[in-house]
């Protein structure tokens, strides 16, 4: 329809700058693992941003606590809490906390992960019995202490990271993609299980993290870091998790997969 020309259209508004916290009567209350760096880290500071209430959970408490510090000088929302995910009590006592706190919780972002990644004759069991605690088992302890509480409020929303690395397997990551594709399965398997639930996997590829810092064998540490110059930044991540969980209760995004755009 056209303008009368005597009552013209009012300007839009003026965007709101990309770091300016937002008050929004769609703000969740969102619980995010692993959030003491990375993409974590990112993605705390954007949904922040974006007016949900955030809170934080590494075992690292003295990073997240800078971190929800920093959030609340730009006007956001966070709350730190003391986490280590392969402890189910430990999870249950983060997940409690933030419920006693802001009375609900919408969103978990199973964030919390590790790459040891080496050939697998070099037996590094120990690290792979990590892996297995960490990516697998932290994620479905993070189930397990957020889907009861979700049941009872009638809606929530799981947001699971895996990697390019549960889409495919390269030398050096056998046991890290099998993690991954663990991580892919369960929540492939839980979404179809909910009604109320929504369930989101999100596979990033080459970003800019600490995941490379956790390599032990040094030839492979510098092949892998070698390989991060098209790396995206992890507030990419975060930007395609603020996407997905602000979609209306009635749209699921089921997964997401994000790599650079010159990564093979």
């Amino acid at each position: 329809m056209l303008a009368v020309p005597d009552q013209p259209c009012p300007p839009p508004p003026a965007p709101l700058a990309k770091d300016s916290p937002v008050t929004t009567p769609t703000s969740k209350v969102v619980l995010i693992t692993g959030a003491s760096s990375g993409i974590g880290e990112a993605t705390a500071r954007r949904l922040a941003a974006s007016g949900h209430r955030v809170v934080l959970g590494a075992r690292r408490t003295g990073l997240i606590a800078t971190v929800a510090e920093s959030i609340r000088t730009s006007g956001g929302t966070a709350d730190h809490h003391e986490l280590d995910v392969t402890s189910l009590e430990s999870m249950r006592s983060f997940v409690a906390g933030a419920r006693e706190r802001h009375g609900r919780v919408d969103v978990l972002v199973n964030n919390a992960g590790i790459m040891p990644l080496s050939t697998m004759d070099a037996l590094k069991i120990d690290e792979w019995n990590r892996m297995i605690d960490v990516n697998i088992r932290g994620v479905l302890h993070g189930i397990a202490a957020v889907l009861p509480v979700m049941r009872d409020q009638g809606a929530g929303h799981i947001v699971n990271i895996a990697s390019v690395s549960g889409l495919r397997v390269d030398p050096t990551a056998a046991v890290y993609s099998a993690t991954k594709f663990a991580v892919r399965a369960i929540s492939e398997g839980l979404r179809q299980e909910s009604r109320e639930v929504r369930v989101t996997v999100v596979s990033p590829g080459l970003t800019h993290s600490e995941l490379t810092d956790g390599i032990s064998d040094p030839a492979v540490r510098e092949a892998v870091r070698g390989s991060m110059g098209v790396a995206i930044p992890a507030a990419a991540i975060g930007e395609a998790i603020d996407y997905a969980i602000g979609q209306p209760p009635e749209v699921d995004v089921n997964e997401l997969v994000i790599r650079p755009t010159a990564q093979g």
